[in-house]
Parts: structure tokens; C-alpha cells; sequence
């Protein structure tokens, strides 16, 4: 969340900055609230200090009439605390509530934009594959090799599931665990989170409240599924004071991910592309507030690197203001090629997330013994989303015959296997 003091201070400077995103925030309204919230605690302060100072001269009047007349007036300024307090409880509670609606200030340097369609293009290695042969779709490939069964999906669970049979199921496990350990040699450490988590976990990460619509929360239980294990990874350290030693930290785990998807008619209907449930790798740093900026460049780095050792042709785009997300204030996607669907699918998502989840979670650190307490950067990215990496290595690596060449990279992982093919 912001700071409550720079909403104070520089209203304006904030109000602009939020302009730039494109989205409501509620900044007038929370303005307007911190100042009646502030009045509330002025005169509950100001009439405990009155009570207090009249208690202390109560036993030293002689007069009874007018010590009981000071001991009525007493009570009745006890009755106007107690009525302020339940006010400024309720002020409190409405400042809390829509600091969490607040979004993310972006960072001066993102491009202003609209939407995905500004984003700006960063670096590109390789140009989109043409094959020397009609590039067929994943789905007909899925299924004329046997591994991508829609059917049974829908059968079991509805629309947007499918299975994976033989081949495309150590596919997607060879590439969670190639690029785990891939990860490890970067720097990450590897670790498996809880897959439900609390509402106050979502909170922390900033999922909750603007992202509630797209998640599934478990019907009488404070339970969600994870939309990302971004989400776990946030609340490691939460409420714990670090030493400036211990950072900077990161993190890397795999896990499946539960998220309500809006299909438009028409677009993205075919395929594993989208769906309510898909796994993918992440990548996770807390970092001292002046590294944050380096460790982007340095996650970017990471997933651009998962991406070229898969021998995929790829780019990298700046998001701009009007596709940032609510919790970034920089941040980057990672896309692919896919010659079968002709298009460049993002496979990863990276951002510098500053002090924002770190506030909700509160994990701070300190300089040295003694120093103020101060609150770390937090960074995520996908590294990568199986789904989109399976399309791409599938329509990439296909062959005249249907088969399809299993990168060299994960042959080690399937067994020396160099090829899937149909039977």
C-alpha cells in the first residue's frame, strides 16, 4: 500500500502520478477520511488530557457540591471519549479500507499508455519463425500425438481443462524441473508453498481487494486457491524484521495456479492458452530499496535467459501505465513466438512491486543495530508459464511428419528422449 504520509504531503504529486494509470483511485475520498480520522483523534486526545487534568483536582476540593458537580461533568465527557472513540474506530477502519484500493504509483520512467497496444519494445533476440511447412496449431498437435486430451478435460471438470497424456505430461514436468534448476544456479533458492492460503495472505500481496473477482475462495472456510505462488512467497517474511545483511533474498517455486478467466467470444477459445488452472515457475526477490531497480533488470535477465536456453525466438516489452497492474510501478513482459497460432505469447510477467506488498505484509529490515526500522522492495517474475512455453515448444520444434524434437536442453530430463512422436 502507499504511504499515508506522501498522500498527506504531496496529494498533488500523487494525484498525478495515479492520472497516469489510467484507473479510479479513491485518493479524494481517502483524503477526506485521514482528516476527519486525524479531527477525531485530536479531540478524543484532547478530552482524555481534560479528564485527566480534572481527576487529579477532584480530591483536592473541599466544597462536596462542587467536587460532585466536577465528577458529573467528568462523566459526561467519559460518555462523549467513549462515543468519539467508536467514531474514530470507524474512521480508522474506512482510511485502512481504502488504502487498500489504492494502486501503485508508476515509476517517472514508464511509458504513458493506454494499454497493452503502447507497450514499448525493450530488446529482441531472433525474428518470428517461419517453418518451411504449414505450421500446424498446438491443439493438432496435442492430439494427433495423443498428449493433449480437451475432451476428457471438459468431461471431468468443464470448459478451459483438458489432460495431459504421456509425452505432454513429462513434458510440462521436464520443463518445471529444468527450469528450477535453472533457477537455483541464477541464485534462487527453491521452495514449495501451500497452495490455499488466508484472505490475509492475498491482502498482503495486494491481490485483495481489486483481484477478488478473478480468484476462487472455498465456501465457508477462509481459504482461497492461489492466482500465483507469488501470492505465499510475499508472506515468508511477513512481520519479521531483517537485517540489511539478509537481503537480498530470493526465492523460486512452482506451483499450480487457480484464477477465474474471462473469455471473450471468439478469442482464445482453442488451445491450453487460457484456463482456470495452469502451473508455472516463479521467481521472487526482497531486496534493499535501493538495489530494487537492478534486481529488475537482473529478473528480466533471468526469465530472457530460460527463454533463449529453449532456443525460442523472444522479445521483451516495457509495460506502460495503462497496462502496469495495480501493485507495479515498473515492469516488463518476456514474450515468445509461436509460429502454429502466428502470434508472440507472454510467458513471463516481471516487476518491481518497491515497498507496496511489503507494507501490507510488513517486512522491514534494519541498516545496523539501533537504526529505524525501514521497509524492503519486493519483486516478481514468471519464470516461465507452462502453458504458453508448452505451446511454443511445441509449435516450434514440430516436424513435416508431426512430430515433435524435444529441446536439447530437456532431453536430460525425459530420459534422453529426442522426440515425441504419434503411437
Amino acid at each position: 500500500m502507499l504511504d499515508i504520509r506522501l498522500i498527506r504531503e504531496k496529494p498533488d504529486v500523487v494525484r498525478e502520478a495515479l492520472a497516469r494509470r489510467k484507473e479510479h483511485a479513491p485518493l479524494d475520498e481517502l483524503i477526506r477520511a485521514d482528516i476527519r480520522r486525524r479531527e477525531l483523534l485530536t479531540q478524543t486526545e484532547g478530552l482524555q488530557a481534560e479528564r485527566k487534568r480534572v481527576s487529579k483536582q477532584v480530591p483536592r476540593i473541599k466544597d462536596q457540591a462542587e467536587r460532585q458537580q466536577l465528577i458529573e461533568e467528568m462523566r459526561g465527557v467519559g460518555d462523549r471519549i467513549a462515543e468519539l472513540n467508536r467514531e474514530l474506530v470507524e474512521a480508522e477502519e474506512q482510511v485502512s479500507r481504502l488504502l487498500l484500493e489504492m494502486p501503485n504509483l508508476p515509476d517517472p520512467q514508464v511509458p504513458d499508455g493506454e494499454d497493452d497496444s503502447d507497450n514499448v519494445l525493450v530488446r529482441q533476440s531472433g525474428e518470428p519463425r517461419e517453418l518451411d511447412f504449414e505450421a500446424k496449431p498446438h491443439w493438432e498437435l496435442g492430439e494427433a500425438l495423443g498428449i493433449i486430451n480437451f475432451e476428457q478435460g471438459q468431461r471431468i471438470s468443464g470448459s478451459r481443462f483438458y489432460v495431459l497424456h504421456g509425452d505432454g505430461s513429462r513434458l510440462q514436468r521436464a520443463l518445471a524441473s529444468w527450469m528450477l534448476d535453472l533457477h537455483r544456479r541464477q541464485g534462487y533458492q527453491e521452495v514449495t508453498v501451500p497452495y490455499m492460503v488466508r484472505r490475509e495472505t492475498l491482502r498482503a500481496s495486494a491481490h485483495l481487494p481489486d483481484f477478488e473477482n478473478t480468484m476462487y475462495e472455498l465456501v465457508g472456510e477462509d481459504f482461497w486457491l492461489i492466482p500465483t505462488s507469488e501470492s505465499p512467497l510475499t508472506s515468508l517474511h511477513a512481520g519479521e524484521i531483517l537485517s540489511a545483511g539478509d537481503l537480498p533474498r530470493q526465492y523460486t517455486s512452482y506451483s499450480a495456479n487457480f484464477r477465474r478467466e474471462q473469455i471473450s467470444a471468439g478469442r482464445d477459445v482453442r488451445g491450453i492458452k487460457r484456463g482456470h488452472q495452469f502451473d508455472k515457475v516463479e521467481m521472487y526477490h526482497f531486496t534493499l530499496p535501493e538495489d530494487s531497480e537492478a534486481a529488475l533488470d537482473r529478473l528480466t535477465a533471468h526469465a530472457e535467459e530460460t527463454c533463449h536456453l529453449l532456443g525460442l525466438t523472444w522479445r521483451t516489452v516495457e509495460r506502460c501505465t495503462g497496462d502496469l497492474g495495480f501493485k507495479n510501478r515498473r515492469g516488463y513482459d518476456v514474450e515468445v513466438w509461436s509460429p502454429g497460432v502466428r502470434e508472440w505469447l507472454e510467458v513471463s510477467s516481471t516487476s518491481n512491486v518497491g515497498d507496496f506488498q511489503a507494507r501490507r505484509a510488513q517486512v522491514r529490515f534494519k541498516r545496523e543495530a539501533g537504526a529505524r526500522t525501514e521497509f524492503a522492495h519486493t519483486l516478481n517474475g514468471t519464470g516461465l508459464g507452462m502453458p504458453r512455453t508448452m505451446i511454443a515448444v511445441l509449435e516450434n520444434y514440430q516436424q513435416p511428419d508431426g512430430s515433435v524434437v524435444i529441446p536439447e536442453a530437456l532431453r536430460p530430463y525425459m530420459g534422453g528422449q529426442q522426440r515425441m512422436e504419434s503411437g
